[in-house]
């Protein structure tokens, strides 16, 4: 008479289905962490876009962009159009933009701020009049840090860049 085969599966099985998981696991993380980091740089372009788009309505209103800054905590503030007298000299009591990535400020990957364009030839550290130009910038906050672009960068004038690790990879930043 035959034994009944015992039912279920040996040590030995279970540790080669572990090892192949473990192994699935290991290659399949990094790319989704990459594809993650992307999605998350995607929405900063498509953030500095739109306030692209607000600040060029803002210019054919007032005749200049709005500089601003936006804390931690996501509340931006007017900085003085200086150099430039192009707008009198007057703050905007506020800053009429959307200051962050996302569709809320909670869940947002990116802050946005305003600032004076760097001047492209001449005197280290001069800028450009307001008027001029503006430079836009998209701090990544919390745990969407992304060291290989860093800070994303566009100018009224069409300049783009970042401030990463691989920032001499433009295609990184912006494609």
């Amino acid at each position: 008479m035959k034994q009944p085969r015992p039912k279920g599966f040996t040590l030995i099985e279970v540790m080669i289905a572990v090892a192949i998981i473990a192994i699935l696991a290991a290659v399949a993380y990094p790319s989704y962490r990459d594809s993650v980091i992307k999605g998350k740089r995607a929405e900063g372009r498509t953030a500095l876009s739109e306030l692209l788009l607000q600040q060029e309505r803002y210019n054919t209103q007032r005749n200049c962009y709005l500089g601003f800054t936006t804390s931690a905590t996501g509340v931006a503030t007017p900085t003085a159009p200086s150099p430039s007298t192009a707008c009198g000299g007057v703050t905007a009591p506020s800053v009429p933009f959307k200051t962050f990535s996302g569709s809320s400020l909670a869940t947002s990957a990116y802050l946005l701020s305003a600032d004076l364009c760097p001047a492209a030839t001449g005197v280290a550290g001069a800028t450009l009049s307001i008027a001029e130009c503006v430079r836009l910038v998209a701090t990544p906050r919390g745990s969407h840090v992304d060291p290989d672009a860093g800070e994303l960068r566009v100018t009224t004038t069409g300049t783009r860049d970042c401030t990463g690790t691989k920032a001499s990879v433009s295609r990184l930043c912006w494609q």
